[in-house]
């Protein structure tokens, strides 16, 4: 699930009917179904350690979400290795560290269009010099509340949450936390201390994605253009 060529991991639109974008519709459906009695307003999405595909998940759950006519703002909120600009084939000059330090862009958020109705991409902006500081201060709380103003969900990628301490103080201050595992490449005790670490600061883990799995090819053609139908 994770490409070299970024752009093309963005499977829900380059191959809407495939099996893996209706395992990211499925994991929409999931999410909706978990906060029946509380809506999830602001989600962060992060992995134990590096190189898990938690970046390419949330892209692409961002996009089913718009597609199910939701206004959603994706956050690229990892001030360390941002991607998310790079997904979408946008520029990173301005966007969250800009909302920080400029007050019109608190009114104004440097939110842009990608190409999907709904959908709007807030970059990192320029690298910060102290990103758990930023993560952990009183702007940033500021800085969620007025984007959640803006949009049925707010969408965080945050670091990977076992090198860092920013996915966990950004965990603590959402509505939910969803983890990304790889099959083959997060070990199990990565796993267990990262959950430990959402536990710690009392986040709300509403689940986690197994990404990296083998598809079975004979659900194909049930995915596959049907003439007639």
């Amino acid at each position: 699930m994770v490409l070299d060529d970024r752009s093309s991991s963005l499977v829900t639109l380059t191959t809407p009917r495939s099996p893996v974008s209706e395992a990211y519709r499925t994991l929409r459906t999931n999410l909706e179904f978990s906060s029946l009695d509380k809506p999830l307003k602001t989600l962060v999405v992060t992995s134990p350690g590096p190189e898990e595909g938690k970046s390419t998940t949330l892209a692409n759950l961002a996009v089913t979400m718009a597609q199910a006519e939701k206004e959603v703002i994706l956050v690229d909120c990892d001030l360390r290795r941002p991607s998310q600009h790079e997904i979408f084939g946008q520029s990173n000059d301005v966007g969250l560290t800009t909302m920080v330090v400029d007050e019109k862009a608190m009114s104004q958020p440097p939110l842009l269009e990608i190409g999907v109705p709904g959908l709007l991409l807030l970059p990192s902006g320029p690298l910060p010099p102290n990103p758990s500081e930023l993560v952990g201060s009183r702007r940033m709380q500021e800085i969620i509340a007025a984007l959640s103003e803006r949009a049925d969900v707010v969408l965080f990628d945050a670091p990977p949450i076992i090198a860092v301490t920013d996915a966990a103080v950004l965990a603590s201050r959402v509505d939910g936390v969803l983890l990304v595992v790889k099959a083959g490449g997060t070990k199990r005790e990565h796993a267990q201390k990262a959950k430990a670490l959402l536990d710690k600061v009392n986040a709300h883990l509403v689940g986690a994605v197994l990404n990296n799995v083998k598809l079975d090819t004979s659900y194909y053609s049930y995915y596959g253009e049907k003439k007639g139908r």
